[in-house]
């Protein structure tokens, strides 16, 4: 059977991040890949000109035809931009039988805004509790835990308050703190760090699109979760240290990287 993977995401013109990035990701990890589209995006390497979130009404209609006909393995969820996309598609996550990640996309590689702040609370309360894992990075950690971090130590207490709101399993992205990245998973049960050197480039622009687009990718193959998480950490490196540098900006990572 093949297997097949959903992504639930912006679209990015560019092509280098959101349901573009996650697409590619999922056709290299040899994935038939499906996309519901939560917003539009104006955007190319040096910056988002613009965002335009869809209605709730239009989102829950695109994912209900899809799954009435085709159902996924593994689905992910990437920028939703306001509080009522997020309730919504939190109230069909309620229904779903395959695991659910959740990239709580917030702010973009230059800063603009993807996410209300105001629907925070409703991203935490509402969709988390049903992610078999969350994937934040830094800046998103620390307004969903509530706390600065400044170091692994951090880190590790940010993974355990994020664990409190009811995922299944928190993967901590580290690429926001100097040295060599290094990532937190925990899961209640087992804190297991990742390990990467840092690789010195400004084409970056999709990492976290990419990074957990992989993992769902090996959920989907049947992977177990740290299994498919140690996969897609090797495989978004690679990508990264062999980012074609398109683009007069930050630019995409090497979606055709093997391995």
């Amino acid at each position: 059977m093949i297997p097949i993977a959903l992504t639930i995401a912006g679209s990015d013109p560019s092509g280098g991040a959101g349901l573009q990035a996650d697409l590619k990701t999922f056709h290299q990890r040899r994935v038939y890949g499906m996309a519901v589209v939560s917003l539009l995006t104006v955007q190319n390497t040096r910056g988002v000109r613009a965002v335009h979130p869809l209605k709730p009404a239009q989102v829950i209609s695109q994912l209900e035809t899809v799954l009435e006909d085709i159902c996924p393995r593994a689905a992910k969820t990437g920028a939703l931009g306001n509080e009522g996309l997020i309730r919504a598609i939190a109230r069909k996550a309620e229904t779903f039988r395959f695991p659910l990640v959740i990239d709580p996309v917030m702010v973009s590689k230059h800063g603009a805004r993807l996410l209300a702040s105001s629907s925070v609370e409703a991203l935490k309360k509402s969709l988390i509790p049903h992610a078999a894992l969350v994937t934040p990075n830094i800046p998103e950690a620390e307004i969903l835990a509530g706390i600065r971090i400044g170091n692994l130590s951090d880190m590790k207490k940010a993974s355990r308050r994020i664990l409190e709101l009811g995922p299944r399993a928190v993967l901590l992205k580290g690429g926001h703190l100097k040295g060599d990245s290094i990532d937190v998973f925990c899961d209640g049960k087992r804190m297991v760090l990742l390990k990467a050197p840092r690789i010195r480039t400004r084409h970056t622009h999709g990492t976290g699109c990419t990074y957990s687009a992989a993992i769902t990718a090996e959920l989907a193959k049947g992977r177990e979760l740290l299994a498919a998480i140690r996969i897609a950490k090797r495989f978004v490196t690679k990508a990264i240290r062999t980012a074609p540098g398109l683009g007069r900006g930050a630019g995409p990572v090497n979606h055709f990287v093997k391995g």
